[in-house]
């Protein structure tokens, strides 16, 4: 019997494979136990993926862990600075535990150089992979992350 974790990891991993960027694979597959509909989840990730906009700055999986993490734990109009407080611990610990796996938060440091805003940068992707050998783990590990920290 496959986990809720990692029945989240592949249902992250397959949404990430058909196209959807890595924040937008991240908040998806948050979706249902956040009461999210999965067209807004896809709409309000979108322009997080590939470090925001393909600026490669923090990772767009990242990005998107932090948006479950105000989704579930967020400061809202009726909430005190409580909830703020345990929505900045929370992110903190989701960028540690990713930066302890794969060495950065930031994009252009965990694809090496590859640069996303060129036409050969996407190129350099594509034939070296970088989807599944880099992208495919990293939002794999936010959701796992995610899981033990929510």
């Amino acid at each position: 019997m496959v986990s809720d974790s990692a029945q989240r990891e592949n249902v992250a991993a397959a949404i990430f494979h058909k196209g959807f960027n890595c924040a937008q694979a991240v908040l998806y597959a948050f979706s249902e136990a956040l009461n999210l509909d999965k067209e807004l989840a896809f709409k309000l990730s979108c322009g997080f993926g590939a470090g925001m906009g393909r600026k490669q700055e923090v990772c767009g999986a990242v990005a998107g862990g932090v948006i479950v993490i105000g989704i579930k734990h967020g400061r809202g109009e009726n909430d005190d600075r409580q909830m703020m407080e345990l929505t900045y611990k929370k992110t903190r610990d989701l960028m540690g535990r990713f930066e302890n796996e794969h060495g950065s938060c930031l994009c252009r440091e965990l694809l090496r150089g590859c640069d996303l805003t060129t036409e050969q940068g996407q190129a350099e992707f594509k034939e070296k992979d970088l989807l599944k050998t880099t992208c495919t783990p990293c939002v794999r590990s936010v959701v796992r992350i995610l899981e033990n920290i929510l």
